[in-house]
């Protein structure tokens, strides 16, 4: 199978994501500050999603980038992280329009979460698929950035009921974690 099909399709969902995440952002009733200020958590919550996307979007890219084949396998644990993905829109918006209160922003971990796991899935097809490339396997390696989110995800929705403003510092850090792209996979791409 060509990994291009796969590749064109994930962006146009990643793009609609954003799109759906973009659209949910509502012009204020007023032209004041404090009217725009109301928004500001809704808009704090698309600003994180609108990162957690743009981060799964670029290392989805470095990983298809360094496949070389793809099977039915890949296209279902594909499809399986871009529903994930779809549901930050709504989480997001939840969380935002409820001012980050407790259940809201530990569901918004949860939408973090499952795409962190549909993302491990995803890495362990490609590498199963591609098994006689030696080098993308070395790249993922033991994926202890990866491992690490899971946890860090985790807890924020403990933390959610505790600390709303520490589940949600947990998330931004997490973001912060992956601002800047796998370098793994693009060294593996270098040598190549």
């Amino acid at each position: 199978m060509n990994k291009d099909r796969l590749t064109a399709f994930t962006d146009g969902v990643i793009a609609i994501i954003i799109t759906i995440m973009v659209l949910e952002l509502k012009v204020p009733r007023g032209a004041t500050f404090p009217a725009l200020a109301g928004l500001l958590p809704t808009f704090l919550s698309y600003v994180l999603s609108f990162v957690f996307v743009g981060i799964y979007w670029n290392n989805h890219h470095h990983l298809l980038h360094a496949c070389r084949r793809v099977n039915g396998a890949i296209l279902w644990a594909n499809m399986h992280l871009l529903f994930w993905l779809s549901l930050i829109p709504f989480a997001s918006g939840w969380m935002g329009e409820n001012n980050f209160a407790e259940l809201p922003v530990a569901l918004y971990g949860v939408s973090m979460l499952m795409p962190a796991i549909a993302y491990f899935v995803l890495q362990g097809r490609i590498v199963q698929a591609n098994g006689d490339d030696r080098g993308l396997a070395e790249a993922l390696g033991r994926d202890v950035k990866g491992k690490i989110s899971i946890f860090v995800c985790l807890a924020g929705i403990g933390l959610a009921f505790v600390n709303r403003w520490l589940a949600s510092g947990a998330y931004v850090l997490l973001a912060s974690f992956w601002l800047i792209p796998d370098r793994r996979i693009e060294r593996t791409i270098e040598k190549d």
